[in-house]
């Protein structure tokens, strides 16, 4: 291998893939940006109007479920469809899934997060698998890393410019064609990839079954059929117990659901040849120490938009704005004669003229921790940036870094002193922490409950986040392609969603959680020291990992 020339450039693939990829991350990433702002807001402007502790179970059960997919998606993809047809399958259920979003009801909503949820299953994993299959030829395989974070910065400018877009889509005509936009966006990359699939073609194999292998038929027997009944035990736990284990009944079901699934991947590993098992023992270990990063990550759609939406200063003085209708306005629904007494989550106890104590429900929540003599007057219009707009910059950070980073790789390689992949990661998960502490300091910069926080505290945590990022998630597509056996590549890369759905549920679970934590600084600390807790676990198992990686690769 070593005696390999290598290509000089990227295949054209690399670049179909990426552009796919890019406008496919537009959609998914522009409909999870405002998903939670459109469950909270009320129905008179559009909304589903539910409490924060729902929406927060419906988009952490939404993320939880749509990285679930995945596993079965790479599966069928492994076996019986091949890479191609999954990816055009997965991403048509997708687009009519963002379609229906646009329309109006609650069963459109669910029918519609079904279809994106199943799509996302067949489109999601085999992408990332047919790019790392591209990249196993011999003259292509030093390049992979790379490619790999190429690919990621793709999926990052998708995620860049949504939000702008459905920013505007949703103040100016309404969220339903704010995701209808998503649905544009899945089209574009549906013709991007069919016109072009002849250059992807090499990539796409199905793997012959081995010995060891389970079918399909007994895998839906002993996996698919107690993830049901374990997922009905789990739904049931509230009424056996009188109280949910995890938060709520949602996640009761949903953790029950995902034990036959873990038993599954752990058998794949006590079942495997000796040759395989090393590969995907390494892969299991990096994949459940790597699900605090993907906690921390998923905040983005929870927390951090509550940050964003209620404890940020989104004011923008009138002269700079230059479009107001984009950032929204706000009118207050109390008059004048009425003096606040009391603010707490979602109402305010007022004074009126009387000296009597009244309840005022359908304030926005932004006004909520401002002083009531910083509150528009009746009628009065107030520009605000939107708060989804804040999720944008986590991917233009990730474009902005990418090539420093990739550039700080090869100066390193080139000094003989190459950084190896598990200890990228490792540092990944310190940094990643480290973005939660800086939350911590921005909850102890003023008294939340009655000023707002200055936005560069958000924007901080994604900066610092973005770099942890760019350590682990392309590296982590790249390690799944290196150490997964040929023909379960795609149903590992399924194992490494599996983790991220089980964090977004976590995420969501926490958010949930959020209005009972009294001081939000201790729910930022507890993300900040479970990082360091699955750093120092990581660091112990570089030298394993790292060995791993070089015996079946022949690099770090």
């Amino acid at each position: 291998m070593s005696n390999t020339v290598v290509r000089k450039g990227h295949p054209k693939a690399l670049w179909i893939l990426f552009m796919t990829e890019m406008w496919e991350r537009f959609g998914y990433y522009l409909m999870v940006g405002i998903f939670f702002l459109y469950l909270i807001d009320p129905r008179k402007h559009g909304g589903k109007g539910f409490d924060a502790t729902i929406a927060s179970d419906v988009v952490g059960s939404y993320i939880a479920l749509v990285y679930l997919t995945p596993f079965i998606g790479g599966l069928i993809a492994d076996r019986i469809l091949g890479y191609r047809k999954a990816i055009i399958l997965g991403g048509s259920l997708m687009a009519c899934g963002y379609f229906g979003l646009a329309m109006s009801g609650d069963m459109a909503m669910y029918i519609s997060l079904g279809l994106i949820i199943v799509g996302n299953g067949f489109f999601k994993p085999n992408i990332s698998t047919l790019l790392g299959n591209i990249y196993n030829a011999e003259d292509l395989k030093p390049k992979k890393d790379v490619a790999y974070n190429i690919f990621y910065m793709g999926i990052n400018i998708g995620a860049f410019f949504c939000n702008f877009v459905a920013a505007y889509l949703r103040n100016y005509y309404g969220w339903g064609y704010a995701f209808a936009a998503a649905g544009f966006g899945m089209i574009l990359a549906l013709i991007i990839f069919i016109s072009m699939m002849k250059h992807v073609k090499e990539g796409d194999v199905v793997k012959p079954v081995q010995k060891e292998d389970m079918s399909l038929g007994l895998m839906f027997l002993y996996v698919f059929v107690p993830a049901i009944i374990t997922g009905a035990i789990g739904w049931n736990m509230t009424k056996w117990l009188g109280h949910p284990i995890f938060a709520t009944i949602t996640n009761d079901a949903f953790f029950f659901a995902c034990i036959p699934i873990i038993i599954f991947y752990l058998g794949l590993y006590f079942k495997a040849s000796h040759e395989d098992k090393r590969g995907l023992g390494a892969l299991l270990s990096f994949f459940a120490v790597s699900i605090v990063f993907w906690v921390i990550y998923n905040q983005n759609s929870t927390a951090l938009t509550i940050w964003a939406d209620q404890y940020t200063n989104r004011h923008m003085p009138v002269a700079a704005v230059k479009y107001t209708k984009p950032f929204g306005m706000l009118q207050v629904t109390t008059s004048d004669s009425m003096t606040v007494t009391k603010v707490d989550k979602h109402f305010v106890a007022v004074l009126d003229a009387k000296g009597n104590t009244q309840e005022v429900k359908g304030v926005d929540p932004y006004l909520l921790n401002l002083p009531k003599d910083q509150w528009p007057k009746a009628g009065e219009k107030e520009n605000l940036v939107s708060p989804e707009l804040y999720q944008s910059a986590n991917p233009i950070y990730i474009v902005i870094l990418t090539p420093l980073i990739i550039g700080l790789f090869g100066f390193f390689k080139r000094k003989g002193k190459e950084i190896n992949t598990p200890m990228k990661i490792a540092f990944g998960m310190i940094i990643a922490g480290l973005s939660s502490l800086t939350m911590y300091f921005a909850v102890k910069s003023t008294d939340i409950y009655v000023d707002k926080t200055s936005m560069i505290w958000l924007l901080s945590t994604y900066g610092i986040f973005s770099i942890g990022e760019l350590l682990i998630s392309p590296i982590g597509l790249s390690m799944v392609s290196k150490l997964a056996p040929a023909r379960l590549t795609a149903l590992m890369m399924g194992g490494w969603f599996l983790i991220n759905s089980m964090a977004g549920k976590i995420s969501g679970m926490m958010g949930s959680l959020w209005d009972k934590f009294e001081d939000k600084g201790n729910y930022f600390l507890i993300l900040f020291f479970s990082a360091l807790a699955s750093a120092a676990i990581m660091f112990v198992m570089v030298k394993w990992l790292s060995a791993v990686v070089k015996e079946k690769t022949g690099s770090n």
